[in-house]
């Protein structure tokens, strides 16, 4: 077994690997098995589903990719022939920047310089707006919801209503701060805040332990500071320097980066008719 797989509901499973510390789910049905996010490179990917035949015989029949960051969707090829979901920015997004994240990611890891050269781009080809299901047989539907921008513009959680799990992917994550690089930080903790009416037991965040509300509640309020800290520099003529004294997660380089591109996202540069 190449992951640490936990059973967290009825036939709902979490695949945790030490690469990124990155968190795969997994939720079997009647016929089939569906996989939340496909890592990083073809091998990672088929790590993912030699684990899966440790627990099920039965075949991979959908994936669903969280948002379109390498990390999560490049594994997808390897997937087919199953279907494969996510938000219709998701696709977008693999399109117009997986290029780029396959050159950036081979220059930041030059071990798996090989294997990302290997990766096909593939993006998810049943894709939605706001909401939509799986049926995975016997009642067991996975119910998928996009709330608005965060960690991307193409995030949505996957709850799993019969076993009481949501699946949050990178709009949560667990003992690191969350990557802003790609997000909207000022949207952010409206998004997970529409979230918590979902969250009623266990919560998957994107990296990091397993969790549950009150972890959503405390990292919506770290979100929210990042947001607070941002307005309050932007409203004042402040500098980044003039505010991370009271950045959460101990100032962080990548909260910095979350400043000032919250700050960004205030003076209309991310997307001038969106930014909020």
């Amino acid at each position: 077994m190449h992951g640490t797989w936990q059973e967290i509901g009825d036939r709902v499973l979490v695949g945790r690997y030490r690469f990124y510390d990155q968190n795969i789910g997994v939720v079997v049905g009647s016929d089939g098995a569906l996989v939340i996010d496909t890592r990083t490179t073809p091998r990672q990917a088929h790590e993912v589903l030699d684990d899966i035949r440790d627990h099920t015989r039965l075949p991979v029949r959908w994936f669903i990719n969280t948002h379109w960051h390498y990390d999560h969707a490049f594994g997808n090829a390897v997937m087919r022939p199953a279907e494969g979901w996510g938000h219709v920015a998701c696709g977008a997004g693999l399109l117009a920047f997986g290029e780029r994240m396959r050159t950036s990611f081979a220059a930041e890891v030059p071990a798996l310089a090989s294997e990302v050269a290997e990766v096909v781009i593939d993006p998810p080809e049943r894709t939605f707006v706001t909401t939509a299901t799986i049926d995975l047989g016997e009642g067991r539907i996975v119910e998928m919801t996009h709330l608005g921008r965060g960690h991307t513009d193409a995030d949505i959680v996957v709850t799993v209503p019969h076993a009481d799990v949501l699946f949050a992917g990178d709009l949560l994550e667990n003992a690191a701060p969350p990557y802003f690089g790609d997000g909207y930080p000022i949207a952010w903790p409206g998004t997970v805040e529409r979230m918590l009416p979902l969250v009623t037991g266990r919560v998957v965040p994107g990296h990091g332990d397993v969790a549950d509300r009150a972890f959503v509640e405390r990292q919506l309020e770290d979100l929210g500071t990042v947001a607070s800290l941002a307005r309050r520099a932007h409203a004042q003529g402040l500098t980044v320097d003039d505010v991370m004294a009271h950045a959460p997660w101990d100032g962080d380089a990548l909260v910095r980066e979350g400043i000032e591109r919250a700050m960004a996202e205030l003076r209309g540069e991310l997307d001038p008719e969106r930014s909020d």
